[in-house]
């Protein structure tokens, strides 16, 4: 079995029920300038308690599909929101 792949990201929202979305940040290089620039995606992940809210840091792990837009769920808060 391969292994899943885990991110970690900011939560950004956290308005669904037992769902959150993470943005995810990634940094690479340019295609012809070589500059490392920042690139983002957003992923829709399961929170079965509804316990985490926006502004925490989390790590999602890959899942069978659970919806739609969800083949994420939450592993573990990193961190609590630092304002």
């Amino acid at each position: 079995d391969m292994p899943k792949r885990v991110l970690q990201g900011t939560v950004v929202s956290d308005k669904g029920d037992k769902t959150v979305v993470v943005l995810v940040e990634r940094k690479v290089a340019h295609p012809v300038y070589g500059k490392i620039i920042r690139r983002s995606k957003k992923y829709h992940a399961h929170d079965e308690g509804n316990v985490i809210k926006a502004g925490d840091t989390v790590r999602i792990e890959e899942c069978a599909p659970l919806s739609k837009l969800k083949t994420w769920k939450v592993l573990e808060k990193v961190a609590e929101p630092a304002f």
